[in-house]
């Protein structure tokens, strides 16, 4: 088991009909815990890499570098994805450096426009052996711009995945990015025309507004790949925070940076589990 293409796990829980974590690194030690948390459940993971995690490293080059030799000592199958690419040279880049998805993000340009460029990217990722996400329906919460009444339609969404090629949709049902409650009402019925309309795997952002139970029945209405940051976040930063509060002197932030790691490994393993049982 080791670093794995996007492609064999998506193929996999969308045959099961089950679901696929997906979440978020931030910084290496985030890396380490959320794999951790996949090999102590026994449950393949996509690690994500956005644009705004990039730009934070300096470049994607650095943080890939390392999430993909973590992926590859991993004892489950990790899968490497570039999320939320709103530039185009972003997501050939990630191809080039042995990404296993890239997701185009053309959201926020005109219907036409990412038609355009989401086929282009598609096209080299494509000739090279790597999945492809795409985006329709702007999904709220990014930069404060929270659109709750955003919804992405069927018959468009089978029509830009036909003039794409893409092979996963992200679609905007009712969930928001960077929620830190989990109190999003998701569509059930228009992922399932969704699922009915696309037949291609669908992507659920903004995961970490949305409870359990929730989860567990989008999962059932047609969901496949669930992508979650901000809820994990919150579990590092806490443990961080009530490790500084309990050891005020300390100065070597590998101490408290490592009871943040920590931290994710339960969590990361609870929500793999529950998301590869729901059905």
């Amino acid at each position: 088991m080791t670093l794995v293409n996007t492609r064999e796990l998506m193929d996999r829980a969308a045959a099961a009909g089950t679901g696929q974590g997906a979440f978020n690194v931030i910084h290496i030690e985030t890396a380490e815990g959320l794999v951790a948390g996949a090999e102590a459940a026994g449950v393949p993971l996509i690690l994500q890499i956005s644009e705004n995690c990039a730009k934070y490293h300096g470049g994607l080059e650095p943080i890939a570098s390392a999430a993909l030799a973590i992926a590859r000592t991993a004892s489950v199958p990790v899968a490497l994805h570039l999320d939320h690419a709103e530039s185009e040279d972003l997501a050939l880049a990630a191809v080039d450096l042995g990404f296993g998805s890239v997701m185009y993000d053309g959201a926020h340009l005109p219907y036409e426009w990412n038609v355009e460029v989401t086929k282009r990217v598609a096209t080299y990722a494509h000739e090279r052996g790597v999945y492809v996400e795409a985006e329709l329906g702007k999904v709220g919460g990014k930069d404060g711009a929270h659109a709750p009444g955003v919804r992405t339609d069927p018959a468009e969404a089978k029509a830009f995945v036909d003039a794409t090629g893409v092979d996963a949709l992200a679609v905007a049902v009712g969930s928001s990015h960077a929620m830190t409650e989990r109190s999003a009402a998701l569509d059930l019925h228009l992922i399932a025309r969704l699922k009915s309309a696309v037949v291609k795997p669908l992507v659920l952002h903004g995961s970490s507004g949305v409870t359990d139970e929730v989860l567990i029945a989008a999962i059932g209405a047609g969901m496949t790949k669930i992508n979650v940051s901000t809820h994990l976040n919150g579990f590092f930063t806490r443990a961080v925070r009530e490790y500084l509060d309990a050891n005020p002197a300390v100065v070597d932030s590998r101490k408290y940076i490592k009871a943040g790691r920590e931290a994710l490994v339960l969590e990361s393993a609870r929500m793999l589990t529950l998301f590869a049982k729901a059905k």
